[in-house]
Formats: structure tokens, C-alpha cells, sequence
């Protein structure tokens, strides 16, 4: 499955990116640096897809501010190479990811949700988690106890089984998780996270801001 790429991104036939030669930094100017695409920050980011995008946005449409670009870009190509790689040990166990955020949900909160709870908890619509529920009580992991006031309402909880395979797989799937950030040091993995988490905290005031109009 290819991985999303930033606006404009064109594949090449042994699916790479046709290149100008030249890089973009986020401030969306090209700059060149011995071959290398180089960011307003002096990174030479030789083999961004999302550098060379730029730079072909650059040409195009010279007078374009693709400042988001360099940004939004990167987030959604991590976020799909991300998705696909840390699915490996989830797919060993027969799991889609969607899938083991609904046994993940129900662990670390440890009691009984409703589907719409799952929803807001896992980023997904009602129609998927309600698919998603239903094949894993399929599969003897997840319980449904109807409400006693509204009948037409289910608590969902794991069951013995559901809870023992989220505790098995979990710290497999963090070790695999780390090792994709290994490349990383420590002090970079603490910057990323952090700017992340205000980057995210500013979406999800937009988000909600959004709602209430």
C-alpha cells in the first residue's frame, strides 16, 4: 500500500519522486547544498520527498507560500510510513491497527465503554467501530452487557482473553515502535514529542471550537 505523500507529489516508474535536483527548506525557497535538498534550518534532507515536492511547487508557482507544506506534508508521509510499519506485529497476530485500538481503549481505561466512548477514544465514525466490535466478539475478545436503563445501549468490555492478548502484544509492539524511532537520540525524540503535543493541542481546540458553532 503506498504511503500518502505532500500535495503535487509525483511518482516516478521505479516509484520514487521526479526531482529537479534541487531542495525546498519550510520557508519554500530552493536551495542546494553539494546535491542535497537543504531546510531553512541548514538539514540537509537528502531524500525527502517532501524537499523535493517543494521544490518543484517553487517553479511551478514561484510566488506560493508552501510554508504549510513543509509541515503538514511531512506529518501525513510519517503518519502513513509510520501506520504501515508499526502494523507489522499486529498483522503477525491477525489485527488490523483500527482493530487493537479498540482492545488498546478498553485496557488502559479498564471498564466498560460504549460504542460511542470507543469513537471519540479511537478517532473513528460509530459505523466503524461498531464492525470493528463486532468482529472481535467474533472472535471471544470483547463482551457486550446491554444497559439496564436503555436496552438499546451496550457496555463493551474485554474479556479474559481479550485482556490477555492486549498484555501480551503491547510490549512487543512498543519495543517495534522504538525501534523506528532509533535513529533518533533521546533529547530529539523529547523536542518532536513535545512539539507534536502542541501541535495537537492546537488542532483539537480548533476542533472543538468548530463543534460548538
Amino acid at each position: 500500500m503506498p504511503a500518502e505523500g505532500a500535495p503535487g507529489e509525483r511518482a516516478d516508474g521505479a516509484g520514487g519522486t521526479e526531482a529537479n535536483g534541487r531542495g525546498a527548506g519550510a520557508n519554500g525557497r530552493p536551495d542546494e547544498v553539494n546535491g542535497e535538498a537543504a531546510g531553512a534550518n541548514g538539514w540537509a534532507a537528502e531524500g525527502d520527498v517532501v524537499a523535493r515536492v517543494l521544490a518543484q511547487w517553487r517553479q511551478v508557482l514561484p510566488d506560493l507560500d508552501t510554508e504549510p507544506i513543509g509541515v503538514i506534508g511531512r506529518l501525513t508521509r510519517c503518519a502513513a510510513l509510520l501506520r504501515q510499519a508499526s502494523d507489522a506485529p499486529l498483522a503477525r497476530e491477525g489485527f488490523s491497527r483500527p482493530e487493537f485500538d479498540i482492545l488498546s481503549a478498553l485496557r488502559r481505561e479498564d471498564r466498560d465503554l460504549t460504542p460511542g466512548r470507543l469513537a471519540r477514544e479511537t478517532y473513528a465514525s460509530g459505523t466503524a467501530v461498531t464492525k470493528r466490535v463486532r468482529t472481535l466478539e467474533e472472535r471471544g475478545l470483547i463482551e457486550r452487557r446491554p444497559d439496564a436503563r436503555d436496552r438499546r445501549m451496550a457496555h463493551l468490555s474485554l474479556t479474559a482473553n481479550g485482556r490477555d492478548v492486549v498484555d501480551r502484544i503491547m510490549p512487543e509492539q512498543v519495543a517495534y515502535e522504538r525501534s523506528l524511532l532509533a535513529g533518533l537520540g533521546e533529547e530529539q525524540r523529547d523536542g518532536l514529542a513535545r512539539m507534536l503535543g502542541e501541535l495537537l493541542q492546537l488542532l483539537e481546540s480548533r476542533e472543538e471550537a468548530s463543534s460548538r458553532r
